[in-house]
């Protein structure tokens, strides 16, 4: 039977919280994009008002979710390398 020594058990343990901690990331990203994609386009036509002189939900089908997606990878991939960095697994490392 190997023993696994001290070093190994901290090691496992950053690497576990690293993976929760970006779970949870990944999730939130994920309930944002549900809410921008079924939520906003099932009550589009509810939410009639104008937005930069276009209707909503024209403005959201056309522009707005693309926005939100760009920003949700924007947002994913800043804070994932700030979390790479922090438990030591950064590629540059």
């Amino acid at each position: 039977m190997i023993e696994s020594n001290g070093a190994d058990a901290v090691r496992s343990d950053n690497i576990q919280r690293y993976w929760q901690r970006n779970l949870r990331i990944t999730a939130w990203l994920l309930a944002v994009w549900f809410v921008v994609t079924f939520v906003a386009a099932f009550f589009a036509r509810d939410l009639n008002f104008t937005f930069f002189g276009w209707p909503f939900s024209f403005w959201m089908a056309a522009q707005g979710s693309l926005v939100v997606y760009l920003a949700i990878v924007w947002w994913y991939a800043r804070r994932i390398d700030r979390l790479d960095r922090e438990h030591g697994v950064a590629e540059d490392e």
